[in-house]
């Protein structure tokens, strides 16, 4: 089972792929799976979409995926809009009907994993069409039903965005990619794509995607850029993206610069991602939303303060980012549900190395140095949502991530690509890491920063 750099790399809403895009498609599964259109779903939301459900809008991205909406084509000025409250019972209506609807929370997880949606629906004469069928948000927006994470795969999960085609290129691990570029004289970049050929059927198919994610994630941050104002779900966080800009541009037109200007810039970037990503807008899942700002960030700074970054860089960048994403995928994981923030930012932090130092000229050996070195200054980091919202310390710690992203790049193509410890050594660890990682400190707020500054995650229900 082969993962795609198109399913790696998807167009989705905020603020989170895991608690907002899979519930969204968990819930057009479901209803895809039923003999007819339902009158009434109840929707029990277990485990870590209980605990942060309201703050990261799982309830209203269920419902909405309920009624025919999708990430993709889901509207700016849907109602119930981000941050509405939304009653436990009620009803709903979108572009395929309306419906009825019952929303359970038990922040209880079921032992398979922390993210889970049971579904049961009952057509217009009270008949059972259905009942307790159960959904898992794996993180990135994949997910998975409960016959596949009975099934083989990795952590058990057969992925349902994974495909069974045949692929000349296999590998899982990153000795294994290495050993393919080596014998084949073969940038990563180059083995990803003859893969995605083989998944497709054509190598268009993903040029033309990995086109759309670059220009996504080029209009999110001009979003960021533009918007201002505060940020919904009563933190009353305010859009510093906008004054940031400003300052910068006065500064640099003043020749004032410390020669630091470009970490200016990178967080900016950051900045104005993962503040539409916490406004509900648009955002390329990268891996993950909550971590959806440091790979543009990185991207955005060579193209600004490298230079030739044109199309055919930007797929490189992002194919040689991907390839990083599988493995890590493959063998821990990028839900912060499961391993803590490690497996959001830390992953995404490790791409986003991997795919500067590609486009930088760096080697094979120093691409996996520079992504172990982001990984590896990762480990261990928590997931505590400040009020079960993506903002407290989400949205800081993007800039923070895109930065080690380009340090971890630079010190790797100082060096010859030896090093001690390996990709695969860290991302073994962040695995063992997360697996001993106290929940409270995995996406539920009940500990970390989310309790230590006093906002219950209840906040978002006032």
């Amino acid at each position: 089972m082969t993962i795609s750099a198109v399913d790696l790399f998807s167009i989705g809403i905020g603020p989170s792929s895991s608690h907002t895009v899979g519930p969204m498609r968990a819930a057009a599964l479901f209803l895809d799976s039923l003999p007819d259109y339902p009158a009434k779903v109840r929707v029990e939301l277990r485990g870590s979409l209980a605990a942060t459900g309201r703050g990261h809008g799982t309830d209203r991205a269920t419902l909405l995926g309920l009624v025919g909406w999708t990430p993709t084509t889901v509207t700016t000025d849907v109602t119930p809009a981000l941050g509405d409250r939304i009653d436990a019972q009620g009803h709903i209506s979108g572009p395929t009907g309306e419906i009825d609807y019952e929303l359970v929370f038990d922040p209880t997880p079921v032992p398979e994993h922390p993210n889970c949606l049971i579904f049961s629906a009952w057509d217009a004469r009270g008949t059972e069409l259905a009942t307790g069928v159960e959904y898992f948000s794996v993180g990135g927006g994949f997910v998975v039903t409960r016959a596949e994470i009975d099934g083989d795969g990795p952590h058990g999960m057969a992925e349902a965005a994974q495909t069974s085609a045949s692929i000349p290129h296999e590998f899982t691990t990153w000795e294994q990619l290495q050993g393919i570029c080596a014998h084949g004289s073969r940038t990563i970049a180059e083995v990803m794509l003859e893969n995605e050929q083989a998944i497709h059927g054509d190598s268009g198919t993903t040029l033309n995607h990995l086109d759309e994610v670059w220009k996504a994630m080029q209009d999110c941050v001009d979003n960021g850029f533009s918007a201002s104002g505060t940020l919904p779900g009563g933190l009353n966080v305010r859009r510093r993206a906008p004054d940031l800009l400003n300052n910068l541009k006065n500064r640099d037109a003043t020749d004032q610069s410390d020669g630091l200007s470009a970490m200016d810039w990178i967080n900016l970037y950051a900045l104005a991602v993962n503040e539409e990503n916490a406004a509900g807008g648009k955002v390329v899942t990268a891996p993950t939303n909550g971590a959806a700002g440091i790979i543009p960030a990185v991207m955005h700074y060579a193209r600004d303060f490298i230079g030739n970054f044109d199309c055919d860089t930007a797929r490189k960048f992002l194919l040689t980012a991907a390839a990083v994403g599988i493995i890590i995928k493959e063998n821990a994981s990028i839900s912060g549900a499961e391993v803590g923030c490690q497996g959001e930012v830390g992953s995404a932090s490790a791409m986003a190395a991997a795919g500067l130092c590609s486009v930088l000229g760096g080697t094979t050996e120093q691409i996996g140095n520079a992504a172990e070195i982001a990984l590896e200054h990762n480990l261990g980091l928590t997931c505590d949502p400040v009020g079960g919202l993506v903002q407290i310390p989400c949205i800081e710690r993007n800039a923070i991530g895109g930065v080690k992203a380009v340090n971890g790049a630079r010190l790797a193509l100082n060096g010859d690509g030896e090093h001690h410890v390996s990709l695969d050594d860290a991302v073994h660890t962040m695995a063992a890491t997360g697996r001993d990682m106290h929940t409270k400190y995995k996406e539920t707020s009940t500990g970390g920063l989310a309790t230590r500054l006093g906002f219950p995650v209840s906040l978002t229900e006032c």
